[in-house]
This record gives C-alpha cells, structure tokens and sequence, in this order.
C-alpha cells in the first residue's frame, strides 16, 4: 500500500494562524504557505498507509485522556546557530504539550520515534532563510502576544506538493471532529 508522512500539531487558531503565516512567507520563508501554523506534537513521521487505523485509534485514546489547556505565545526565539529557526514562545501551556507529545509517541502506541532535537513546543515563524531575514523576523515578532483555549490537536498529512493537509481533529474528551473552521481569538503585532 505504500508509505505516508504524518505529523501531530496543536494548531494555531484564527486570526493569530494566517497572521504568523502571512508573516512568515513575508520574510521570504518559501514553505509557509505549505504548513499550517501549529506547535509540534509529533514531527514529520513516515508510516504504512495501513497503519493510519491504528494511528488514529492511538490519537483517539490521547485526546480521550486530555483536557483543555491555555495557551499562550508570547515573543520570539531562534535555535541558531543548531538550526535555522526562529519561533513565537510558547510562555503558557508548554508543560501540556510536552505531556501530551509524550502520550503521541508512547513505547505502547504505533508512534514510537526518537527526536533529532529535544521537545521544545514553539511555533515556527521563519525556518531555512537567509540570515538578515532571520534577524528580522526575531525583532518584528519580539512583541507579539496570542492566547487561546486549546481544546485538541489534529493529525496531518504531507502531500507529494509538500503541502500539510489535515486529516482528522481529536477534541479533548476523545471525540473525533473534522477539520474546524477559524476561531476568533484576537492577537496583536506591535506597531512602529
């Protein structure tokens, strides 16, 4: 049946998403436009197709256990010189998802993986790009704020675009949802 790339994500709601977005492929971030803004649950993992059931009965069974936590971002970070990576600070709610990326790769479930980093919730605002572009995007950024009740997470799938499409929502309680429209949260960026 072949193989496919999967990743787990909190995702960043409306209209703080398509900001951070619009934000990042502004800075010249080629990808943006491919990947919804989210915090990492579980990276870009390959799996057999047969084994999406499994998958998501193990999500399932994570968001069953669940329950709704704040979220807050708060200022920007960068992992360079390691990687070429600068992100919003994830200031409330890292110590939940830290808990739950734990339960997605549990040794008894189907996504058991080591990282190539250790787990640091962020949300990635420009990734691979130039130098004075990196710069930038970590002093534009430094003063934007965004806060959210997160109620779930969703498992996504890598096209051969390249391009991240939601599969399935899993709401805290463990009820299954589809892909949710935007939410009304409010953020700001700061003026100049």
């Amino acid at each position: 049946m072949g193989t496919v790339t999967i990743g787990v994500s909190i995702a960043v709601p409306e209209p703080h998403g398509s900001l951070l977005q619009e934000r990042r492929a502004g800075f010249g971030d080629a990808a943006a436009h491919g990947i919804p803004t989210h915090v990492t649950l579980l990276p870009p993992t390959e799996v057999e197709t047969s084994a999406l059931p499994v998958v998501e009965a193990h999500l399932t069974e994570v968001a069953a256990i669940g329950r709704p936590f704040p979220m807050r971002l708060s200022g920007t970070g960068t992992f360079r010189p390691l990687s070429p990576v600068v992100y919003m600070k994830v200031v409330e709610g890292a110590e939940a998802c830290a808990w739950l990326q734990q339960r997605v790769r549990d040794t008894s479930g189907p996504l058991v993986r080591e990282l190539q980093f250790p787990y640091h919730p962020h949300v990635t605002v420009a990734h691979g790009i130039d130098d004075a572009a990196m710069d930038r995007a970590f002093e534009e950024l430094a003063g934007y704020e965004a806060e959210w009740s997160c109620t779930g997470f969703a498992l996504h799938e890598q096209g051969p675009d390249g391009v991240w499409r939601p599969l399935s929502e899993y709401a805290f309680g463990g009820t299954v949802v589809p892909p949710q429209a935007a939410h009304l949260d409010r953020g700001s960026l700061p003026t100049r």
